[in-house]
């Protein structure tokens, strides 16, 4: 790698547009060194954190959360972020394995009307977003 990218190399390398690369260092995610005229210039550990936060996008952190994990004291804090992140993605997991087993038992049912299916009606209370609780 060149010892130092500009905004446009460093976007294509990554398939990124320049504006979101803007974006986050306006947010605090991304801080690169200025040279002449200000033109932005990113190096090595710029392409490190570009990596990290698209990782953070992956699985699910926002960029709030990300921002609070790159600048928070290594240890407990990083942690709390991650935890949260972690109950988020369980609790999807969980919804999407009540829709699956909703949909499997509507493809199976033999009731000419699902609505009236007993079990179907129990699926969905034992749902955790069914009013019918």
């Amino acid at each position: 790698m060149k010892s130092s990218l500009t905004i446009g190399e460093l976007a294509a390398r990554f398939g990124l547009a320049t504006h979101v690369l803007r974006h986050w260092e306006s947010v605090g995610l991304l801080e690169p060194s200025r040279h002449s005229g200000g033109h932005r210039r990113y190096g090595s550990a710029d392409v490190e954190r570009v990596t990290f936060i698209l990782k953070a996008k992956e699985v699910g952190l926002s960029l709030d959360d990300t921002r609070v994990f790159l600048h928070a004291p290594a240890g407990a804090d990083r942690k709390a972020v991650l935890r949260e992140q972690q109950a988020r993605l369980e609790h999807r997991v969980r919804t999407a394995q009540d829709a699956l087993a909703l949909l499997a038992h509507v493809l199976r049912c033999e009731h000419e009307d699902v609505i009236q299916c007993p079990n179907f009606r129990a699926l969905l209370r034992t749902s955790d977003r069914s009013p019918l609780g």
